[in-house]
């Protein structure tokens, strides 16, 4: 799809095309995972691949996390640059020692020779009643792990590049992408599932956050869905006369501190949302790094927006009432900035 000169794409589309154009680019690219060949990955992730690069470069694999996901090791270690999908990241349970002990560890503890060019793509986010083992981001959980590199795009645009350097790069990535913004015709369509993509093959940084919107009045950082609620309340609050920065964190690990700081010692005031779990979460990350390097530039305690302890609700108004929406962005951006 095309609008005047810019061409759009749907953020699974964005995704596939990028995976497809590394496995044109270089051989040693394949895929694996549940329902990645044929059905295209069930958020679309993997769509059109099979078709074009057949059973031995994208291959559907038996419902057993823990063994696809160390073959994919396995064959990282050897050369290989396996792109895997953990269908949901709620499911990291049962393959839990592969990621942490072995992913994340493998080129620590062989002294550097053994290199890991692997990338784990992963569905995350809720907002559509699938409750509890099947809605959690989990952001924190991972970046919390040394070796592993960690990003969350949130545009279709970030989701191509990031993937092209996701596949290029020697160290193990985990690939956190919302279902939300896939596009998908089964949930509920979304503008920010849908951008401007170019069709030749470019990167984006895997360790840079982004400022989407800038101001000087409040720095609100978001990951994911939270950057656009938090887009949609900076809107708001200029019809109040307040004008707020925000920031897109994209990356969790490695955290781009110089961009956060910087918006801060302009701003005087950080609010940090996350649809991950509030307490020792990515918000508690980025408060403690601007808490012990630019405290003496706060004009106002530093505040946190995310869900509250409790496992994700079945139920709808429970869901609603837990995940963290623009309207919630606003009222806590508004009572900071009138402190």
């Amino acid at each position: 799809m095309s609008i005047g000169t810019k061409r759009m794409l749907t953020g699974n589309k964005a995704m596939a095309e990028a995976i497809r154009q590394e496995m044109e680019r270089d051989p040693s690219v394949f895929v694996m995972g549940e329902d990645v060949g044929v059905y295209g990955g069930i958020f679309g992730s993997t769509e059109g691949l099979f078709e074009r690069f057949g059973p031995e470069r994208v291959r559907d694999t038996p419902i057993s996390e823990t063994g696809f996901i160390g073959a994919a090791i396995g064959a990282a270690a050897e050369g290989m640059r396996p792109v895997v999908e953990l269908m949901f990241v709620d499911f990291f349970g049962v393959c839990m020692d592969q990621i942490y002990n072995h992913m994340a560890k493998i080129h620590y503890m062989s002294g550097g020779s053994v290199k890991l060019p692997m990338v784990l793509m992963t569905a995350v986010g809720g907002g559509y009643n699938d409750a509890a083992q099947h809605s959690q981001t989990l952001y924190a959980t991972f970046a919390h792990v040394p070796g592993l590199k960690v990003v969350a795009p949130s545009t279709p645009y970030d989701l191509k590049g990031m993937m092209i350097s996701a596949i290029r790069d020697d160290n193990p990535v985990l690939f956190m992408f919302h279902k939300a913004l896939q596009g998908l015709g089964w949930m509920d369509p979304l503008d920010a599932a849908i951008g401007p993509v170019p069709e030749e093959p470019y990167t984006v940084p895997l360790d840079k956050a982004k400022v989407v919107r800038e101001g000087n009045d409040v720095t609100i950082v978001g990951i994911q869905m939270m950057t656009h609620a938090a887009l949609a309340a900076a809107e708001r609050l200029a019809n109040d006369g307040v004008e707020a920065e925000v920031i897109d964190l994209r990356s969790l690990a490695p955290l781009d501190k110089t961009t956060i700081l910087e918006s801060v010692r302009k701003t005087h005031r950080l609010l940090v949302v996350d649809e991950d779990y509030l307490s020792y979460g990515m918000t508690a990350e980025v408060a403690a790094v601007v808490a012990e390097e630019a405290l003496y530039d706060l004009d106002a305690p530093i505040r946190r927006l995310a869900v509250p302890d409790v496992p994700i609700p079945y139920s709808r108004p429970l869901e609603q009432f837990v995940l963290p929406n623009a309207d919630k962005v606003y009222e806590a951006a508004k009572q900071l900035v009138t402190r």
